[in-house]
Order: C-alpha cells, then structure tokens, then sequence
C-alpha cells in the first residue's frame, strides 16, 4: 500500500510537470510579448488608475483608451519606419540596378569637399566611373548582398512590430485584471520570500518605472523629434535615421553620432540654411531632451550603470530580438537592484548592527 501511494505521488508531480512544461512551450513564442506587456502595465498603471476614475469606473473602456495611447505611442511609429524602409529598400534596389546597367554617375562636387577622405573617394570615385566591367561586377555584388541584408533586417523588424502589436494587445487584459494578477503574484511572493516581498515590490516596481520612462521613454521622444526635424530639413531615409537615434539613445552622447554627420552633409551639399537649422534642432531639440525629459521622468532614484543598459540593449535584442531593445535594460536593471537589496544593503545593515567589539 505504501509502494502504491509513493507510485501516485510520483505520477502526480510528474503530471504537474508535464502539464506545466507543457505550458511553458505553448507560450515560449509569445513570452516576450507577455513580459513587455506586463511591465508596460505595471509603469502605466496610474495612469490606467486615474482614467478608470475619470470613466465612472468602467475598466474595459479604460483599458481600451490605454491600448490605443499605447498603440500610438508604441506601435505606430516602428510601422511608419517598417513603411519606409520597405520603400528605401527598393529605390535602393532600383538604384545599384540601375547603375549595373547605365554605370556609375560621376561623382558630386560635395564629395571632395569632405575633410580627410575626400580626395581619394572621388578620384576612386571617377576611376570606378570609367571602367563599365569594374562597375557592373561591383553594382552586381553590392545588389546581392545589399538584397539579402535587406531582406533579413526588414523580417526582424516585421517581427518586432509584430511583437510590439501583440504585446499591446495582451496589456489590453492585463488592465482588465490588474488587482487580481498584482494579489496572485504577491502572494506567490510571499511565500516564496516572506516578509520582505512588499519592499522588493517596491524596489522592483521603483526600477521598472525608472527604465520605462527615464530610458525609454527619453529614447521615444529623441528618436520623434529627429525624425520630425530630419523631415523638415529633406534629409533622405528620414525615419531610418530616426530609429538610429532612438537606439542610440539608449547610450550616453548617442543621438550626435547621427545628426551632426547629417548636419555635415547638409552643409557639404550646399544646403547651408538647413545644415544650421539641423545643428540648432540637433543641439537644443534632440540632444537637449535628453537634459530635459529625462530627469522630469525619472524625477526619483540614480541613474543606472552605462554597462547595465549596453548589456541589457544587446542581450535583449539576441535574447528576444527587436523587441529586446526595450525588456533587455529593464530586466537587467530589475536584477540589479535587487541584488543590491538582498545582498548589498543587507550585509551592510548586519555589519552595522554587529556589537562593537
């Protein structure tokens, strides 16, 4: 009898595990959509508080307005740049296409004007010109790999907007039941823990709001303003460039890696007026969000280690893929300053409560 109820206890916890590996492998596609929403949800969540007040109490409706500020915020931007990319892409094509069978143009007078490497790239420039054979075998090696480049960066953004999409989407139920998931996990916490889960709520909490707003939420808005201010001045692949910045962003001193080489150029193409304007936009409007935004959005805690944040942007982006760019720091960051509240502080608080010898 005893053998036979060891047996079933066995069978019971093996079922158990089954049942929830099974799980895990039905949901592993959509994990980083189920953590991006559920952190989206947790820094917004006053947010959603305040317009369930102002709605009478009506979650669903709430929940609804939330999702499509999220959507406008969020989603749509990456589409506009899916968009034009796959428009850029093809007049890129139809370009090393082009010059494959007419040649290649000579070269802009620009061209010499750039400092240090002018000279030698427009003489290679015009040596290439003049040979058809070296051009056409050059055009046809550029519109291989240029097609095949193309095509799997513009599948891993489709993947990130579609991410993106869904992620949106599941924050639409994780609205409608907040209370109950946020009283789930704390009690699954507190038996896990004990008493401390309500203080590394908070920490955790701290962290995640800190990211979602100071670092992404500032990488938004730069990569916005750039890509308005890039439209303005004609500056062509307008929204790529933008999404440079918004990654860049995410680094200190990134957004002047792209605008003053476009500055440059603008002045270098005898577009002085709008060379100066992009200086002035790049110093006061992008860049100069960064002074400003950031510390209105983060208003609480320090900042966070230069490292943490490079780490978390590449390991989320292999982790996840596109939609990495924002769980990679957040998830990073989180660890961080819970091992700092479980081991730092606390052995610094037990070393000062240590009777004096």
């Amino acid at each position: 009898m005893k053998t036979l109820r060891q047996v079933e206890q066995i069978a019971g916890i093996a079922a158990v595990v089954l049942v929830f590996l099974g799980c895990f492998i039905v949901v592993r596609p959509f994990l980083s959509a189920l953590m991006w929403a559920a952190i989206l949800c947790y820094a917004t969540w006053p947010w959603y508080v305040w317009l369930k007040k102002m709605l009478g109490g009506r979650r669903t409706l709430a929940a609804v307005l939330m999702v499509l500020l999220m959507t406008t915020v969020m989603v749509l931007p990456f589409v506009l740049v899916g968009m034009t990319f796959a428009d850029d892409a093809a007049k890129v094509i139809h370009s090393i296409e082009r010059i494959q069978h007419e040649g290649l143009p000579a070269p802009p007078e620009w061209v010499g004007r750039v400092p240090l490497v002018g000279d030698y790239v427009q003489t290679y420039w015009r040596d290439l010109a003049a040979s058809t054979e070296r051009t056409a075998a050059l055009a046809k090696s550029l519109f291989e790999q240029s097609r095949r480049w193309i095509l799997r960066r513009g599948i891993g953004l489709g993947e990130g907007i579609c991410q993106l999409t869904l992620s949106v989407l599941i924050a639409f139920f994780y609205y409608r039941s907040g209370e109950t998931v946020t009283a789930l996990v704390s009690a699954g916490m507190q038996r896990l823990i004990g008493e401390t889960t309500q203080r590394l709520l908070l920490v955790v909490g701290s962290t995640v709001k800190k990211v979602v707003y100071g670092l992404i939420g500032t990488a938004l808005v730069q990569g916005i303003v750039a890509g308005v201010g890039f439209m303005i001045a004609g500056v062509p692949f307008a929204l790529l460039w933008a999404l440079t910045v918004f990654l860049l962003s995410l680094i200190p001193f990134g957004p002047p890696a792209i605008w003053l080489p476009v500055s440059g150029w603008l002045f270098w193409t005898g577009h002085t007026g709008w060379g100066v304007f992009m200086l002035f936009w790049g110093l006061f409007g992008i860049s100069g969000i960064d002074n400003l935004v950031r510390p209105y959005l983060i208003s609480r805690g320090g900042s966070l280690p230069f490292v943490l944040v490079f780490l978390g942007v590449l390991g989320g982006i292999i982790a996840f893929g596109f939609i990495g760019i924002f769980i990679g720091p957040t998830l990073l960051a989180a660890g961080y300053c819970l091992f700092d509240e479980l081991v730092v502080r606390r052995s610094a608080l037990a070393k000062a409560q240590e009777p004096a010898p």
